[in-house]
This record gives C-alpha cells, structure tokens and sequence, in this order.
C-alpha cells in the first residue's frame, strides 16, 4: 500500500506543479506563440501518458499484491495487447510531431519584406552586422578574420563597406517589422537563444542557419547561448533591445559602417 500511495502522489504533485507553478513560462515577446501553443500540446499528452501509466502501475501493484498461495498467470504474448500499444503509440508521435513540423516550415519561411542582421557567435561573445544603405549585407568567410575585422568581412566586397558592425555590444531592433537572423559561428557550435522570443537556433562552423521573427513590444531582453561552447559558456551572454521606430533610427545612426571601423582601427598605435 505504501508503493501505491507513492505512486499516486508522484501524479498528483507533477500535476499540481505544472498547473501551479509558471516554472518554464516567460511573458512573450515575438510573433512565435505558435511555438507557445506546441509545447502546451506536447504537455498534455506526454502528461496525460504519464498519469495514466503510473496510475496503472498503482493499479497493479495494488490489484496483484502478494496472497498467500496465490500463483502467477503467465502470458508470454498478447497480439491484440501489443497492436492496441504500438497504434495508440504512434498516434501519440504523430499528435506531437505534427504541430511542430507546421510550426518550422513557418519558421524557416522568411516574409519578402523582413530585414537582416547577421549574428556571429565566438568564445564568447556576441557580434552583430546590419546591411548598410544599400540594404545588402557584404561577404564574409572565417578564413579572413583578423584583429582589426574580427567578424572576417570582406574588404574588398563594395557591399560590405557600408555594413554596420557591432562588436561585444547591443543589438537593436524596431518594433513590429519582421527580421530574418542570418546565425555563422567563426570557432565552435553555439545557439543563439532569446527566452521571450521563443526562437533559437544552432549556429553551425562553416555554415548559416537562419529563422525570423517580428518583435512584439519594447524592452530589453537577455541574450543566452544554449549550446555547451567551452568553459566560458555561462558567461556568453548579450542583449537585445526592441525600440519604436523612432528609437530604432537614433540608435541606427549612431553606429559606424565597416569602413568607419576599419579606418579607425588603422589609425589607432600597435601595442
């Protein structure tokens, strides 16, 4: 009996966790609730599977128990059993996997009209680029990173040259308009993760991966790297900031291009 009050209570207290205790809830920030609404799916059938076969192991803890004299029927195989558990387990795949597969294509499908900004992850720290004011972002390649181009741009890409580069700092971006995350590592794996978007993506060496979103009130945010990059992992943070538009364009204005940095850097004495 007191195996079957355990078993009962795990029930009742996961329940009563999950329903009374916001543990994994943040209040969102991005267009992304389709990603909200696929979790709240996953719970309940992974938590009504859950209740239900713990409860059936107290069921038969209980219903089993031990008697004197009492013997054992043995039943090796039980064809309709085993058909009623693997059909009643696919559908329950099926009926998670189905709203997440929904959900990616709208993920990874980019509107015509959003924006770009390039994130870049490195030991560890956070860097960003935005196309300039001919609205394309310029060529980059790992292979060219240097002290004075850390992001390894290229030099001699005319559309790079009024690229916006901002290093170690924060990100902006305006409230209400979609943009595309363009995410390129320049050393090992990371993931670039804003918990109130509800959007993250791994950032692959030698590759671009990519997802979009549209902000959906002002404020800062906390940029976190959910992938294990090194012993400097918990310290690779940033910051994202969602303006209006009018806040947007002050701060726009006040970065300089690449080739405001890259004359800067020049300038600046070897140490």
């Amino acid at each position: 009996m007191a195996i079957v009050l355990v078993l009962v209570l795990l029930v009742v207290g996961s329940v009563a966790f999950h329903l009374f205790s916001p543990w994994w809830w943040t209040p969102i920030a991005s267009n992304w609730s389709y990603i909200d609404n696929t979790i709240v799916i996953t719970f309940w059938i992974t938590g009504l599977v859950f209740t239900l076969v713990v409860l059936f192991m107290a069921y038969c803890v209980f219903r089993f128990r031990y008697h004197p004299g009492k013997r054992a029927a043995y039943q090796p195989e039980n064809k309709r059993l085993e058909w009623w558990l693997a059909g009643g387990t696919a559908l329950g795949v099926a009926a998670m996997l189905a709203p997440g597969l929904v959900v990616w294509k709208q993920f990874v499908t980019v509107p015509a009209d959003a924006s770009m900004v390039e994130v870049v992850g490195q030991q560890w720290q956070w860097s960003f680029r935005l196309p300039g004011v001919d609205g394309r972002l310029g060529r980059a390649d790992t292979r060219t990173v240097t002290a004075d181009n850390p992001l390894g741009v290229n030099r001699n890409d005319p559309a790079s040259l009024d690229d916006i580069v901002i290093q170690g700092g924060e990100l902006h971006l305006p409230l209400g308009k979609p943009v595309e995350l363009l995410l390129r590592s320049i050393d090992v794996l990371h993931d670039f993760y804003v918990p109130e978007f509800r959007a993250k993506m791994d950032m692959i060496p030698g590759t671009v991966t990519y997802y979009w979103l549209t902000p959906t009130r002002t404020g800062t945010f906390e940029v976190l790297c959910a992938e294990l990059c090194g012993v400097g992992h918990p310290q690779m943070r940033g910051t994202v900031i969602v303006d209006d538009e009018a806040a947007y364009r002050t701060w726009l204005q006040q970065q300089p291009t690449f080739s405001q940095s890259l004359a800067l850097a020049q300038k600046q004495p070897a140490k």
